[in-house]
């Protein structure tokens, strides 16, 4: 049964008493792209940046069912990997698509497509009609657009506040260590975006590179009105601290819990999300219901291991 809390949020139940959970950031793909892994690390810059490691993981949907049911994630948002070819996101957009209408109701998707690219809202309009919750995880490195500089992103923009729809971000930390996949898509980066689109609904993944502690800036939070944020590879760059604190600062409607798996295993984490001392409430909407209210799931059923191909 599903429920809504005091700060707006679904807040779902599971069938045994746990909150509902919505890993709001994985990664899969195609058997095809995993076995296309060598020729693609040469071709896409991004894609070779993360994956040029051998030890790097790259998973299937088939895998990412069996870390759902192990875990007791009830339902899992796909992002789509930010490629530099239109093609490409084309073609990982049809996936997606497909994986989550045989999925049995355990999988969502976000489109990708390359901001600057002209046929990019176009594409993003044929990936809602198809059933997408959002676009993204657009990468300003990954993808060669400028967040200081949207103008390429208007047309993208206004097709999704027109459906209604978030864009996921990705964001990193203008301070701390290097690690592959950082980027530069900084905080004050991100504010200019975020000024540029004041109707736009965004998600900033990995916290928003630390956006929520400069919330406590006034001219920083009406920038932040419409923004939510992703707990995606947290362990990897904050102590578990930052879960309650950013709670405070924010409010845990406007959190989500998010694994970036295969980088994180989903059931170590979501023990220790649950194991995290706070309100029931407030951990019902960070774990599932801010999940379900920012990218308008249905709320799961029972977990029913549903079919990919």
């Amino acid at each position: 049964m599903s429920t809504v809390d005091a700060m707006g949020s679904p807040a779902a139940e599971g069938g045994s008493g746990q909150p509902t959970v919505i890993d709001a950031h994985v990664h899969a793909f195609p058997d095809e792209i995993i076995a296309m892994r060598g020729d693609l690390v040469g071709r896409d810059h991004w894609f070779g940046h993360l994956y040029g490691n051998p030890a790097a993981r790259l998973t299937n949907a088939v895998d990412l069912l069996a870390s759902m049911e192990a875990a007791g994630v009830d339902h899992s948002v796909m992002c789509g990997f930010p490629w530099s070819d239109p093609g490409l996101c084309r073609a990982n957009n049809d996936w997606m698509a497909s994986v989550s209408a045989t999925s049995g109701g355990r999988l969502s998707w976000l489109g990708i497509v390359v901001p600057r690219h002209p046929g990019a809202a176009a594409e993003a309009e044929r990936c809602f009609g198809l059933g997408a919750s959002g676009i993204g995880e657009l990468n300003a490195d990954g993808q060669g657009f400028d967040l200081t500089d949207p103008s390429s992103l208007v047309s993208l923009v206004t097709t999704c506040v027109a459906a209604e729809r978030p864009i996921l971000l990705h964001a990193t930390e203008p301070v701390g260590r290097a690690y592959p996949g950082k980027g530069t898509a900084t905080p004050d980066r991100l504010l200019r975006f975020l000024a540029a689109f004041p109707d736009l609904d965004v998600v900033l993944a990995h916290w928003g590179g630390g956006l929520p502690f400069y919330e406590l800036m006034p001219e920083v939070a009406v920038l932040c009105r419409r923004v939510r944020y992703d707990m995606a590879a947290s362990p990897y760059l904050y102590r578990h601290d930052i879960l309650s604190a950013a709670a405070t600062l924010v409010g845990p409607h406007r959190i989500l819990w998010g694994s970036d798996f295969p980088v994180l295993s989903q059931g170590r984490f979501l023990r220790r999300t649950l194991e995290t001392a706070m309100d029931p409430v407030a951990l019902a909407a960070i774990v599932g219901g801010s999940a379900l209210a920012t990218y308008r799931i249905p709320p799961p059923g029972p977990l029913s291991g549903g079919q990919v191909r």
